[in-house]
């Protein structure tokens, strides 16, 4: 079981980690409906405490995330991408069964901590597929990981809204059962992809979250898109943070209008990046797939801010959707400049940018929203935040164009 990975089993190997992040995004996604519920449960209904408190929970999940990517990210570049797959997997189920019997907010609490350590193993995921792919393919495979969590966040809320409206309970045994039965499968079937000749050894230097971004100094382009990804991390946070809020203001979209509409958004997205990334690729380069797809995110921006009607919002849709050709070119690009010693270091820094939008971002889009339309404001003008996110897109794009001017086309 613990034999590296050999060429002819890649792609079964490429299939079950697909398989691995739809799943953990489907479990993640299955108490998106119902974990603030149950947080205003246990505050006997105080809605306004429920959300501040709910706030908090979002903050420490994405502090854990950014503060332990790169570390499993440097374990797995020391003992081999599958332990850390298999124990973040066991570990994620643990603390769904945990939450489920959380009897106080204490306990509820903790789960969510212990679910942003173990959900960080996202990063390690990746290094596996730059681990079993060639540079040349690694594009279209790291767009097969986009569409995973694409679909997983269309499949995963829809599942919990369902369980939910049975116990608010039964969605964190559904996805403890999820993640238990991925963890057994992995241990049967995956094989290692990361030969003990190429790991390196575990350093606390580059094991933290300044530490790991180190790394993106080493190379004048890394440390470029480096900063397109967090340009492009914090735009993207835009979405969570105020799309039911504006929708619910602006159209007076109901939670079945806007259901539909982010399934819509999950299907575009994952035709996308499950399907297009690699011909745009072959037809144009990494180069100008990166390009590209930033500057259809910025557009599709543009439109969901100054949409007068919801039909016209929903005519961005395809536009964002070919947003998701940016990110999977981005990694590939990434993935292409450091050697397999280091790609968990790589996965585990792009996770804590990930994670340090994360913390920034819904704070800088709600109160972005709240002073748009804001009584009394002289440009009562709703959309900012959604203009807000493209001309971060606009700034990702140009230095995008800057820092890869000498990248060779794929």
């Amino acid at each position: 079981m613990d034999q590296p990975v050999k060429p002819q089993a890649r792609p079964a190997a490429v299939a079950f980690v697909f398989a691995v992040v739809l799943i953990d995004v489907i479990a993640l996604g299955i108490v998106i409906p119902v974990l603030p519920k149950l947080v205003e449960t246990m505050l006997g209904g105080d809605t306004p405490r429920a959300a501040e408190l709910f706030g908090l929970f979002g903050t420490a999940w994405a502090l854990m995330q950014f503060i332990f990517s790169p570390v499993l990210g440097a374990l797995s570049d020391r003992f081999g991408r599958r332990p850390v797959l298999l124990l973040s997997m066991t570990g994620h189920g643990l603390d769904y069964i945990l939450m489920a019997l959380a009897p106080n907010l204490w306990w509820l609490f903790l789960g969510r901590v212990i679910s942003g350590i173990t959900a960080a193993s996202f990063s390690t995921a990746y290094a596996y597929i730059a681990d079993v792919t060639p540079p040349e393919k690694r594009a279209k495979q790291f767009g097969l990981m986009g569409a995973a969590f694409g679909v997983g966040f269309v499949l995963g809320p829809a599942l919990g809204g369902v369980l939910g409206s049975i116990d608010p309970r039964l969605p964190f045994w559904a996805a403890a059962a999820f993640s238990l039965a991925n963890a057994l499968y992995g241990w049967l079937v995956l094989p290692e992809s990361l030969p003990p000749e190429k790991r390196s050894a575990f350093r606390w230097k580059g094991a933290n979250p300044v530490g790991s971004l180190q790394l993106m100094r080493t190379h004048p382009t890394l440390f470029g898109l480096a900063g397109v990804a967090l340009l492009y991390q914090l735009a993207h946070a835009a979405l969570p943070a105020v799309t039911v809020l504006y929708t619910g203001y602006r159209y007076g979209w109901d939670a079945q209008a806007v259901g539909w509409s982010l399934a819509a958004v999950g299907i575009a997205a994952g035709i996308v990046q499950g399907g297009l990334v690699q011909t745009f690729i072959g037809w144009i380069g990494e180069r100008a797939t990166l390009l590209l797809g930033l500057a259809c995110g910025a557009a599709g921006f543009a439109i969901y801010g100054l949409a007068p009607t919801g039909a016209w919002f929903w005519s961005g849709i395809p536009l964002m959707a070919l947003w998701g050709l940016a990110g999977a070119s981005s990694q590939a690009i990434m993935s292409s400049l450091v050697g397999p010693e280091a790609q968990g270091q790589l996965q585990g820094a792009n996770s804590s940018i990930m994670a340090l939008a994360g913390l920034v971002g819904p704070a800088l889009f709600t109160l972005t929203f709240a002073n748009a339309i804001k009584p009394g404001v002289g440009l009562h003008l709703p959309g900012a935040p959604f203009l807000l996110a493209a001309l971060l897109l606009a700034a990702a794009l140009a230095l995008a164009w800057w820092v890869t001017r000498a990248t060779p086309q794929a």
